[in-house]
């Protein structure tokens, strides 16, 4: 491997809002061929230390530098709104200034390395979850880039498009810098970890697989707990020491103040443990007071080479019934929830009166001209007052610092915890879950497991997340990929 640095950031601080950092004084380095796990909570920044490398955002101080003639392509989360109704061929093109002599043959090519058969006049917001993610890394190999940053790759990937890219990832012989929740993913290949720390607003450096990073970070945590402990308890024996000399005279008065000043060098000395410790608290999502067949299914819908293929059925979704949605990526899984939420799926309804939750992939339920309090306190029913809102949300780290920012400006992760939150609110009969796991940090991921088990409405889910499926219980199966 060439040993070059290519990337490097030298001491550089930036921040959206005054006195609100995201970075101060960060310093680290990148070298040619390296591949690297960007990680931190949700919202500490690890979007916005993209969009530095790549020159859309400006540092406040320090220096980014990139070595000479290096190119950089970016794998986004998911696809912008105003690109939905381009072709695919035409998504492609976008990638070049002056259109490519051979860009139907790059187009073939970039499709092939990530397993992806489309037709290239097919409309981008026509393909499912899956093809959108497999679209976006090919649209950033195309342009054949120096570093490829990848902004959660695996969402919405079923487990062969996962193998596929991890297959794929492990022999590329260029830079990659990754952002992923998917933990087995990461290990699979990562070299090291560039870590935010959400508290100090520095960057950590550690060299090693996935797995071992995240425990040399939870031994340092612990060590700093430990360390933290000592320090308040020799500050509590110095501070009733103060008290006891400052009531006597002479030489005792002077014995207090020189405590006094060491009391206060130990309470600088504490650190603030990282806020990576802190999960999302337990949560309980209340259910509507209805009953009744919630949810009719007469038929279901499957796409094949782009064909449909309908099948007649006869299932209820009773409350209390949790359902399953599976098949291949492309099948027509969330085309399924999404028509059924609509209204618009002639082969499945609804019963009328019942208050639907809806977790859409995309956030395409949320109103992101809306701001953070706008959105909880339209999904909050009457009974509940402004403070139990904000206690609920903040359950889901959606504190007060967050509740005047349009959802725009949330990271994906803040706009899913986000969507939990609402769902809480909102006391639904039926629960649609189209990919809960995605953005979501994987500390999380057990406790929305747990408080989506115990839902007791009429619940159908999309996840292609095993492990998480394997901790809710589901009645039933719809199986897309028989039809």
């Amino acid at each position: 491997m060439n040993e070059e640095v290519i990337l490097r950031f030298d001491e550089v601080s930036f921040e959206y809002h005054h006195d609100k950092p995201l970075l101060e004084e960060a310093s680290f380095s990148v070298r040619q061929g390296a591949k690297i796990t960007l990680m931190g909570q949700n919202g500490a920044g690890k979007s916005s230390l993209f969009n530095l490398i790549t020159g859309k955002l400006k540092p406040k101080a320090g220096q980014i530098n990139i070595a000479k003639d290096i190119t950089i392509a970016t794998a986004h989360q998911v696809v912008a709104r105003e690109d939905l109704d381009m072709t695919v061929a035409e998504y492609f093109a976008k990638a070049f200034e002056i259109r490519s002599n051979d860009l139907t043959s790059k187009i073939h090519k970039v499709m092939d390395a990530v397993n992806l058969e489309l037709p290239t006049d097919r409309r981008v917001g026509d393909l499912s979850g899956g093809q959108q993610a497999r679209l976006l890394l090919a649209y950033a190999l195309i342009q054949n880039s120096d570093i490829l940053l990848l902004d959660e790759p695996t969402n919405n990937l079923d487990q062969a498009g996962i193998d596929h890219l991890i297959q794929f990832l492990i022999l590329y012989d260029k830079t990659v810098i990754v952002i992923s929740h998917d933990a087995d993913f990461l290990n699979c290949f990562t070299e090291g970890v560039i870590y935010l720390n959400a508290f100090s607003h520095k960057i950590e450096y550690y060299v090693g697989d996935y797995y071992s990073v995240v425990e040399e970070i939870t031994r340092r945590v612990e060590s700093e707990e430990r360390k933290n402990a000592q320090l308040k308890r020799s500050i509590i024996d110095r501070k009733e020491k103060v008290n006891f000399f400052s009531n006597k005279g002479g030489k005792m008065r002077r014995l207090a103040k020189k405590l006094k000043d060491e009391t206060v060098e130990l309470e600088e000395s504490i650190v603030d443990v990282r806020h990576e410790d802190r999960t999302i608290r337990s949560f309980h999502i209340p259910v509507q007071d209805i009953s009744g067949d919630i949810v009719t299914i007469s038929s279901l819908t499957a796409f094949r080479n782009y064909e449909s293929r309908t099948k007649e059925v006869e299932r209820v979704i009773k409350k209390r019934m949790h359902y399953i949605v599976v098949g291949p990526n492309g099948i027509g899984k969330s085309t399924f929830l999404r028509s059924l939420v609509s209204g618009e799926n002639k082969g499945a309804k609804i019963l009328e009166g019942v208050k639907v939750g809806y977790y859409s992939q995309d956030f395409s339920n949320l109103d992101f001209d809306q701001t953070v309090f706008e959105s909880l306190d339209e999904a909050r029913i009457g009974e509940t007052d402004i403070q139990t809102m904000r206690s609920i949300a903040a359950g889901f780290l959606i504190t007060g610092d967050l509740m005047g920012h349009k959802i725009s400006a949330l990271s994906e992760g803040q706009k899913g915890l986000l969507s939990f939150a609402r769902l809480v609110l909102m006391q639904p009969g039926l629960l649609i879950l189209d990919e809960p796991t995605n953005h979501i940090n994987f500390r999380h991921l057990p406790i929305i497991a747990k408080a989506v088990d115990e839902y007791e409405g009429a619940m159908i889910m999309v996840s292609h997340m095993p492990d998480f499926v394997s901790q809710i219980r589901f009645d039933e199966e719809l199986d897309l990929g028989k039809v």
